[in-house]
């Protein structure tokens, strides 16, 4: 049973992660969606609860929006790390 509440979109952009306290890594994104990523990784040590900056571009044809967000690990696989951003309200 799906339990998201955003479809999720094939991505193809790139999103640099960066957690406090140590040097930040660029990562592919496989999918997105309005309230999460996967991106996939090799071993970035992360933990599911860790928190992480992302940092992102999102093409709109013909405008290009870069977006910050704070995100939380919500799992982590061989394949990458599934993270699940905080709203857009509260956050910068």
């Amino acid at each position: 049973m799906e339990r998201r509440l955003h479809t999720r979109h094939r991505a193809r952009t790139a999103v640099y992660v960066s957690v406090p306290g140590r040097p930040g890594k660029l990562c592919r994104a496989r999918n997105l969606s309005a309230n999460g990523v996967f991106i996939e990784t090799e071993n970035l040590g992360l933990k599911k609860g860790a928190t992480v900056h992302l940092a992102f571009a999102i093409n709109l044809g013909v405008v290009t929006k870069i977006h910050r967000r704070t995100a939380i690990v919500a799992h982590v696989s061989k394949g990458g790390t599934g993270l699940m951003m905080e709203s857009l309200t509260g956050t910068r």
